[in-house]
């Protein structure tokens, strides 16, 4: 079935700015009431879910995510990124272009379409890839995905370093309403860097990244925003100045926005060296109870992503851009690799790291119990700020005829993260053994349960 009522849950749609305790009452796969005493109201014999002293929002959606589907599949295949997405609490996520062969054509998009249908739970969107197999040399057929069915366009895990193709591919992106997403790095500045350019590169001895390689093309994509019109979203922000190019931007008018991970506004590069200094935000500490204190090696390639986390100081400014409002969403760049490519020396390693199940509870930590956003504020991130960067008006809100995408949480739960026991392929996570603030009990995508973590009690 495709009809659930869900009952006596806190009721939060940043949407709709409602936040009260409410039932949500979903048939054939479409919200048809939130309010008081559905049961009433709900066809007979359908399902009923206790959410009693927990939070019930729209469907989480995650729009940067790489599920390696197709030629990839060692490292994780639709199904099992999908199950992970959905222990998570995300509904709906987007997929990137960097797969073997690239989305860079209908064929593969509906290859993966498919594939999604048949093995997905929740809602996957494709994203096709703005240039021919990702290559930055040629424009893929953006029309023809768009008829295809991407939702987006971004060439995600490479950025088109030639300013006059990247303006004709937003030119085109407008003709066909497609959002265009970039991955800013400029490479002739970044060359082979591995970590952020700082104090620990150089005590480590690993080759520096610096954050200007991304400041660059920040500014590339506002003056090609600015100029075409079209709008751009800059993907996985990590340094202070993208963040304050980003805000002057918006305040002049520009379409540009941003978003960020949680690896990002998390961690520092002090990880390299094995410190938790990355524990505290505006000099508290932010563990649950005060945790324990982790600790790892130096060199540890679970901490070696693109673009790399970076200091205290660009840590602070993410999470200042995502409190003002600079910032608007927050995604994973869920992006795993098998054990063997991560068990390498540090520069050999690929870059990237799983985050589907630690997403929202180190978004929770960071944010709301720190108490620097409201709940509302923190889930708007989630749900209706990527739906409308999306194009999609059925997702992200609670309201009548939306989908009946749900996401079911416990705020205040605290657990520990067994990377072993994730749904992933991959454990390629840096999160493994911490203890977080925050967890999804139940995701429900089109009326359906996805995954709950004690089904028997629906």
């Amino acid at each position: 079935m495709n009809s659930l009522l869900v009952t006596g849950g806190r009721v939060v749609d940043p949407a709709q700015r409602l936040d009260a305790l409410a039932d949500v009452l979903i048939v054939d796969g479409k919200i048809s009431a939130v309010g008081g005493s559905l049961a009433a109201k709900a066809p007979a014999q359908t399902p009923r879910f206790d959410a009693a002293g927990m939070v019930v929002c729209p469907g989480l959606i995650d729009l940067h995510a790489h599920l390696r589907e197709p030629g990839q599949s060692a490292k994780e295949t639709i199904a099992s990124g999908t199950a992970a997405a959905a222990r998570g609490g995300f509904a709906s996520v987007v997929c990137m272009p960097n797969t073997s062969p690239a989305i860079d054509n209908a064929g593969t998009v509906a290859l993966i379409r498919e594939r999604a249908q048949r093995e997905s739970k929740i809602n996957v969107f494709v994203a096709g890839a703005i240039t021919r197999e990702i290559a930055g040399e040629e424009l893929a057929p953006i029309g023809s995905l768009k008829a295809a069915g991407v939702i987006a366009i971004t060439d995600d895990g490479h950025c088109v370093q030639n300013n006059e193709l990247m303006r004709h591919a937003l030119e085109y992106a407008r003709m066909f309403d497609l959002p265009v997403m970039d991955h800013c790095q400029d490479y002739s500045i970044v060359t082979d860097g591995v970590v952020h350019e700082g104090y620990w590169s150089m005590v480590l001895g690993l080759r520096g990244w610096p954050a200007v390689g991304e400041e660059l093309m920040v500014s590339r994509n506002i003056l090609l925003a600015e100029m075409t019109g079209t709008p751009v979203h800059c993907q996985h922000l990590s340094s202070a100045r993208s963040i304050q190019l980003l805000r002057e931007a918006k305040q002049r008018g520009v379409p540009v926005s941003g978003e960020v991970c949680p690896h990002h506004f998390t961690l520092t590069d002090t990880v390299l060296a094995g410190s938790d200094k990355f524990w505290e935000t505006d000099g508290k500490d932010i563990r649950p109870n005060g945790g324990e204190r982790p600790r790892w090696p130096s060199y540890d390639t679970n901490f070696k992503m693109n673009p790399p986390v970076r200091s205290a100081a660009d840590r602070a400014a993410l999470i200042e851009g995502l409190v003002d409002g600079t910032v608007e969403i927050i995604s994973s760049d869920h992006a795993p690799h098998c054990n063997y490519e991560k068990e390498v020396e540090f520069d050999q390693a690929p870059f990237g790291i799983v985050g589907f199940e630690t997403e929202l509870a180190l978004s929770l930590m960071a944010l709301y119990h720190s108490q620097r956003l409201s709940l509302s504020d923190v889930i708007a991130k989630f749900t209706v700020a990527p739906a409308r960067l999306l194009r999609l008006p059925n997702k992200g809100s609670l309201r009548a005829g939306a989908d009946g995408d749900v996401t079911i949480m416990e705020v205040d739960r605290e657990w520990v993260f067994d990377v072993n026991g994730s749904a992933s392929k991959s454990r390629n996570s840096p999160f493994g053994g911490w203890r977080l603030k925050g967890k999804a009990a139940a995701t429900i995508a089109q009326g359906r349960i996805a995954w709950a973590e004690r089904p028997e009690e629906v």
